[in-house]
């Protein structure tokens, strides 16, 4: 016979566990929120000196200098294979807020639906379809055959997306573009 002190603490117990696993979260534990990947980083306070840009192609990473001190970087897309950036010396020579390409774009039914994500000026369009032109805000020129710089999507940082043009992040195209100027150099290495 189990003795009347035991069987109070053995109950005791198991009232203690059922309380304990009832002050715990119901149905499925949620997941923490999972940390956003820092694009880029911006502390320029307008200081002397004249403004560079360093592109690497093998980072996908463009920093900006002042007066040979960084004043802030970002993940960029280049040219995917088939469109591949060509490293080399250039100058900025064209600063346009609102460009768009006369070479890319996509097809977009009468709903508006895409139903061709990389059309080129010259594809057939399909009837019922339109051709639309894609944007290049905060345009910022390198080669007279049509690769700059500009605002755009950064779908995987460190890999290359692009049709040749080096694309910035939205929320930091605005920035660069203030701070740089027709002749401001651009170096793009491997």
């Amino acid at each position: 016979m189990i003795p009347t002190i035991s069987i109070i603490a053995r109950i005791a117990g198991l009232a203690a566990s059922v309380v304990l696993v009832s002050c715990g979260p119901l149905g499925s534990p949620s997941n923490p929120p999972r940390a956003q990947q820092v694009m880029y980083e911006w502390h320029d306070d307008g200081g002397p000196g004249e403004v560079s840009v360093d592109i690497s192609l093998s980072e996908q990473i463009a920093r900006f200098n002042r007066g040979g001190q960084e004043i802030g970087w970002t993940y960029v897309t280049t040219g995917k294979e088939g469109h591949a950036t060509t490293p080399g010396s250039y100058q900025i020579t064209e600063k346009i807020v609102d460009k768009h390409s006369n070479r890319y774009g996509w097809m977009e039914n009468a709903a508006g639906e895409v139903i061709d994500g990389d059309a080129r000026y010259d594809d057939p369009v399909p009837a019922g379809a339109r051709y639309v032109p894609a944007p290049m805000p905060y345009w910022m020129r390198l080669t007279n055959y049509g690769v700059g710089m500009h605002g755009g999507i950064i779908p995987k940082p460190g890999q290359p997306s692009s049709h040749g043009c080096i694309r910035l992040p939205h929320d930091f195209v605005p920035k660069a573009f203030d701070a740089v100027k027709v002749g401001t150099p651009v170096k793009i290495s491997a």
